[in-house]
């Protein structure tokens, strides 16, 4: 049985009676649309909608619905995906040294806040095995160095694969994706990185705010892509600073906003809010 309703995410050039078109689609095959949104990008000509369709009365399933949808989707050149609702998506987490992601979202998956199961937890130390096996997920550890990193990501591909994982989060976890992974989960890899991005990209970013004696701080999710910490953001959130914050301060306040950050990302995900269009994002909330 469903365990939350069909949700159809759609993106295609701009073009009149879009909205009308799917609208009766679903009301011809039995549907009701319980909630909708849409949004129209004048400056690319871009179209986007996500609904969320009520399961019961819905005549097409996974197996016939795309042969239905097929004509419609043609027609407005549509890329589309759409989740059933008939199963969790199933997340790892992936952490190297710091641990106040990881606490956040195994708090609000053990609370029911994040809809998802989670398997496994890997990280390149052992630190925070106990804190992934108390709660009754499996803890690998794949320690990294220049030289075992292939075989290394390897072996993260096959943990991934033997475990059906849907996506991956990487909360603070601190090692370079090979283009060749990454390349494996597109779209499918949520990062934390620990300033606003496009600012202060990299490495020690409150260091950096810190020496430009910047009067905000600030924590983006973003999925992750070739270029490091430049893929689309999806989630962004600041806090004020001043002069008389140390180092130490920033990193302190950050963490706060690294951990809301990042499970609004992670939220907004598992519940398919997020288009991305030219290394961009539209998630409607």
């Amino acid at each position: 049985m469903p365990t939350a309703n069909i949700r159809l995410l759609i993106a295609c050039p701009d073009a009149r009676g879009i909205i009308a078109t799917v609208a009766n689609f679903v009301s011809d095959h039995g549907g009701n649309i319980l909630e909708a949104d849409q949004h129209s990008d004048t400056h690319h000509g871009e179209f986007f909608m996500r609904i969320e369709v009520e399961p019961t009365g819905f005549t097409l399933d996974e197996i016939n619905f795309k042969n239905a949808w097929k004509k419609v989707a043609d027609r407005y050149n549509m890329r589309w995906r759409i989740d059933w609702g008939t199963r969790k998506k199933r997340m790892a987490i992936l952490i190297s040294r710091e641990e106040h992601c990881l606490n956040d979202l195994l708090w609000r998956w053990r609370t029911k806040e994040l809809e998802v199961d989670i398997p496994i937890v890997v990280s390149n130390h052992e630190t925070f095995k106990s804190a992934a096996e108390s709660v009754g997920i499996a803890y690998h550890h794949l320690p990294i160095t220049s030289e075992t990193k292939s075989q290394q990501e390897k072996r993260l591909r096959d943990l991934l694969d033997k475990n059906a994982i849907d996506f991956l989060v990487l909360a603070r976890y601190m090692q370079i994706l090979s283009p060749e992974f990454v390349a494996s989960y597109p779209e499918r890899i949520i990062n934390i990185h620990h300033s606003f991005l496009p600012a202060f990209a990299g490495s020690k970013p409150y260091h950096q705010a810190f020496d430009r004696g910047v009067k905000v701080i600030g924590a983006s999710s973003h999925y992750v892509t070739d270029d490091l910490d430049a893929g689309p953001i999806i989630a962004q959130s600041v806090i004020h600073v001043d002069h008389r914050d140390t180092i130490e301060d920033l990193i302190r306040k950050g963490r706060d906003l690294e951990r809301m950050v990042l499970a609004t990302a992670v939220r907004q995900h598992v519940e398919d809010r997020i288009l991305v269009s030219k290394n961009k994002t539209v998630v409607f909330e």
